[in-house]
């Protein structure tokens, strides 16, 4: 049984994730900045697609912290993680460098077309909604700024980030923010 999950909801995938042909058409269209299609990638191995929002969020390059620290029990279980991000590749390389993820596959795709594709739908919220969210003031306030910093804003803010666990062409598990403060548990994802 293929079951998505936003947070902590379960539904069936048949029933309301995206079939595999759609699936199919859309990963056909991407291509990661090695040139391979996200597609071509799926056949191979089972994914865990990363999508992030902009380089200056403290959120994002904690993501980026954390799946490097548990990469390697991520591919120990044969699946490859694929980043998704906002900028071009040249704004993303110095991130995924300092994070010793430079040989990990990334979709450049500035325009967010994949993150609002029909198949992952990932919504956009106002940069100010983030400000009136108890639950991201205390994050930043407990350290993700300390730790992980903020920069300019350079690609868009409002978009959300979310984590796809893709596999024979279908999502397996999806974890979509509710905060950019929300924590998933990658290991549980890719359970």
């Amino acid at each position: 049984m293929t079951l998505s999950a936003t947070n902590s909801q379960q539904t069936q995938a048949g029933e309301t994730g995206p079939q595999k042909a759609e699936m199919a058409a859309v990963l056909g269209e991407y291509r990661t900045e090695t040139n391979r299609t996200l597609l071509a990638l799926l056949d191979e191995s089972p994914l865990l697609l990363i999508f992030l929002r902009h380089f200056g969020c403290s959120f994002c390059r904690q993501t980026l912290e954390d799946v490097s620290r548990i990469r390697g029990t991520i591919e120990a279980k044969g699946i490859r993680p694929v980043f998704v991000h906002l900028g071009t590749p040249e704004r993303a390389k110095p991130y995924f460098d300092y994070f010793q993820l430079s040989d990990v596959e990334r979709v450049s795709n500035p325009d967010a077309s994949l993150h609002a594709s029909s198949v992952f739908q990932l919504p956009r919220k106002s940069i100010f909604s983030h400000f009136f969210v108890p639950k991201v003031w205390k994050a930043w306030l407990g350290g993700a700024i300390l730790k992980h910093g903020f920069g300019m804003i350079k690609e868009d803010a409002e978009q959300m980030p979310g984590i796809f666990y893709l596999r024979d062409r279908a999502i397996v598990r999806a974890f979509r923010y509710k905060t950019i403060a929300d924590e998933p548990d990658y290991l549980k994802i890719i359970a």
